[in-house]
């Protein structure tokens, strides 16, 4: 059985080294590595060449998709990856020794065609107290074995079944290139389609979290992301089919959750800033949702 490991990268260095060392301490060592730069400079061909002078015991794959893309990105990462079974990870996470072992006997004990697994944070020592104590960056948890949720589904840490992968158009969709969305997009095609996609919660990667997202302001665009991607999916029948009355009230629940949340936001605020800015990521969200009814998308990676 033969494993590659999908990265897509734009200029994370340092930080793409960095995972790569992790991947070259995996007791479980991968049998490919394929990196994609989106960044038409190359900006990552350096650490590719000081990882590989290093002697790492598998074959890196490296090439550049030059259209500012994700989806394109990460197409390219499948078109490249030999293996019959695919490991994702992005390029700013940490690989425990244990991760991609963890993944496979995951996918062996639960006979299951793609394994989802916790990214957990790491907050830097000089974040702001209020950012710690909203604990704004946690992963949902669930039981290991289980089959995750369809509106739970996202890359991060993933490991898929190479042959329905390479089977689906795509895989990932181009249109959501410069938006967020296109992990969610395709793993819920794939489950549609039948693929039992599980969760593992022993196999987890860490996150380090850069500075630049420790603002209020991250948090909210973020949130918003996540709305319009629920609800276009929502709204397109990906979850379950939906006719326009069902559409009616999920533009209506979306309003008044934004509403409420916005309102909450005000009275809370004396309670600490952690407290109003939760519920301001949640009028965020359902700002998201709503914005989806107008035709108007946020593209997170323009």
């Amino acid at each position: 059985m033969k494993v590659s490991v999908c990265i897509a990268t734009y200029r994370r260095t340092e930080r793409l080294r960095a995972v790569l060392e992790d991947l070259a301490r995996q007791s479980r060592l991968p049998d490919q590595v394929v990196v994609v730069d989106n960044d038409l400079a190359g900006s990552a061909r350096p650490s590719i060449e000081q990882v590989r002078a290093s002697g790492v015991p598998f074959v890196i794959v490296y090439d550049v998709q030059p259209e500012r893309n994700i989806a394109m990105t990460r197409n390219r990462t499948v078109s490249l990856a030999d293996g019959d079974w695919l490991a994702f990870i992005d390029d700013d996470e940490r690989a425990p020794e244990s991760w991609l072992q963890q993944l496979l006997e995951a996918a062996a004990a639960y006979a299951a065609d793609g394994i989802l697994a916790p990214v957990e944070p790491r907050l830097p020592l000089d974040a702001p107290p209020w950012i710690r104590r909203g604990r704004f960056y946690d992963f949902a948890h669930q039981r290991s074995g289980e089959p995750v949720p369809l509106n739970r589904m996202r890359f991060g840490n993933v490991l898929l079944r190479g042959n329905p992968l390479r089977a689906e158009p795509g895989p990932f969709d181009p249109s959501y290139g410069l938006s967020t969305g296109e992990d969610g997009d395709l793993l819920v095609r794939l489950a549609r389609k039948g693929l039992r996609i599980i969760w593992c919660d022993e196999a987890i990667v860490w996150e380090p979290i850069e500075a630049r997202r420790l603002s209020l302001r991250w948090l909210l665009m973020r949130a918003l992301s996540g709305g319009q991607e629920f609800a276009r999916q929502t709204v397109n029948g990906k979850y379950c089919p939906i006719n326009w009355l069902g559409r009616a009230a999920f533009f209506c629940r979306a309003l008044l959750q934004l509403l409420v949340a916005a309102g909450l936001a005000a009275l809370s605020w004396p309670g600490g800033r952690h407290r109003a800015a939760r519920w301001l990521i949640t009028a965020s969200a359902n700002l998201g949702k709503l914005s989806v009814f107008w035709g108007w998308r946020y593209r997170a990676y323009a």
